[in-house]
């Protein structure tokens, strides 16, 4: 939650300088036009950072400098309704007032890479606010009284010594206390489900076919599942294995679309949505550079997932998807074929093909903060684009060595220096006063356009690789 300018400025100098483009989030669009996504958009919880409203002081040690800030809950809002409580798993990366947020899989954000994300999870499990009680959480501890204040800070304190291996303190003898509690007692527990997804996001066929199935994920009790509107120019149902008409759906349901025979050329979306809590130790991350965050409280919230068909009546029917993977450095895009014709595409300067009927996952490198976007086109009009920014590291596993600032200051999303500014709260856990500075620089350069966009585009080539 630190801002450290230097490494503020060369992480966004890289990503503009590479890209030349600002990524800015998904977009879905039905028929054979175009359609932005940044990877991936199977669904979940989407919020605005409203900042740390629940918090006292730390201070990091570091290249023999000490310095002091704020640890503890920001807070966010959720779209449609809700709000969310998070702690920073990504210390010395600025945070952006009102920037957006997506619920992320762990394998898309520096969890990916971490052997300690489990006991990350067991700290929230295990302390405030999920334990409200704070007599209860200081017997257990045995730290002393608590408030929320230093509650939250010792809390805090204890994920910084997991998600970014730092060497923190809390200043409040009491959270210091539940803070050395909680990373000696913490155990590494699986990864909580998400919210909601769809699996998979795409799926393609012949007209005539029922197209699927797509599973639904969810904790929720019920999600209300909903047809584009393209879908009823088409005559194109959302149906059950048997062909029955749905309009809900519970976890581990499968939705079909189901296309009428000689329906023309072309796509179609559907959404499900529920209210619902969405599952403690859940990752947030933002596309605009924002410090990745981990959830810790959730109120009721309203949650969506997408998922598009493809169909046509003959030749290559792709279907595509990409989802950021940290593991391997780069983008997975999975391109699936049920058509009778094979489907090639250039990735990188290297063809791939995909034989009717199968499905091929193949892996973009993409170098740490550097702004990507692959475009992939097909038959029939067919084009889908992913872009987006890779942001899979914290300062410590990229071996950063910048010092945090002494008196960072609020920013937005985006660069401007309006919004909220309420307080010191974002000014001493992240924001970086280089930011108008450095919003105005990736302005000017996206304007020269900068280079290092990729494009993947169907070939007519033979099958094979």
């Amino acid at each position: 939650m630190i801002s450290v300018k230097r490494r503020g400025i060369a992480r966004l100098a890289a990503a503009v300088l590479a890209s030349g483009l600002v990524a800015a989030g998904a977009l879905v669009t039905a028929g054979t036009a175009a359609a932005d996504d940044a990877p991936p958009s199977q669904g979940g919880a989407t919020a605005t950072l409203g900042g740390l409203k629940t918090f006292d002081k730390a201070v990091i040690h570091e290249n023999g400098k000490d310095q002091q800030v704020g640890a503890g809950l920001f807070e966010m809002s959720v779209d449609n309704g809700g709000s969310i409580q998070t702690y920073c798993i990504d210390l010395h990366n600025p945070t952006q007032s009102k920037a957006k947020y997506e619920e992320k899989s762990w394998a898309e954000t520096s969890l990916a890479n971490n052997p300690n994300a489990g006991k990350i999870n067991w700290v929230l499990q295990n302390s405030y606010p999920q334990v409200n009680d704070l007599g209860a959480l200081a017997k257990t501890a045995g730290t002393g009284a608590l408030t929320e204040k230093t509650a939250a800070a010792g809390t805090q304190v204890a994920i910084w010594r997991f998600s970014d291996n730092a060497k923190v303190d809390a200043i409040d003898p009491q959270a210091e206390k539940l803070a050395d509690y909680l990373e000696k007692s913490a155990q590494n527990l699986a990864e909580p489900k998400a919210s909601l997804s769809l699996d998979p996001p795409a799926v393609s066929g012949k007209a005539g076919e029922r197209l699927g199935p797509v599973k639904v994920h969810t904790n929720a009790d019920s999600v209300t599942l909903t047809p584009g509107t393209e879908a009823g120019g088409s005559g194109v149902k959302l149906v059950d294995k048997s062909g029955k008409t749905l309009t809900s759906a519970a976890d581990g349901g499968e939705v079909y679309f189901d296309v009428p025979e000689g329906a023309a050329d072309g796509s179609a979306t559907l959404t499900a949505q529920a209210a619902t809590k969405v599952p403690v130790g859940r990752a947030f991350a933002s596309a605009t550079k924002s410090q990745t965050q981990i959830l810790a409280g959730s109120s009721e919230s309203t949650v969506s997932a997408t998922a598009t068909a493809n169909w046509a009546k003959k030749g290559a029917v792709p279907a595509v998807s990409a989802e950021k993977d940290c593991a391997k450095g780069g983008v997975d895009i999975t391109a699936t074929n049920k058509g009778d014709e094979a489907f090639t595409f250039e990735l990188l300067g290297q063809k791939y093909t995909v034989e009717a009927g199968q499905s091929k996952t193949v892996t973009a490198p993409v170098k740490e903060d550097q702004s990507y976007k692959f475009s992939i086109t097909g038959p029939n009009g067919f084009e889908k684009t992913f872009s987006g920014v890779l942001d899979c590291k914290t300062a410590s596993s990229g071996g950063g060595s910048d010092t945090p600032s002494s008196q960072p200051s609020p920013a937005s999303a985006g660069g401007s220096t309006g919004g909220d500014t309420s307080g010191g709260d974002l000014a001493e856990t992240g924001s970086s006063s280089n930011t108008p500075m450095i919003a105005g620089i990736a302005v000017a350069l996206v304007v020269v356009g900068g280079g290092a966009v990729f494009f993947v585009r169907k070939k007519k080539a033979p099958a094979g690789e």
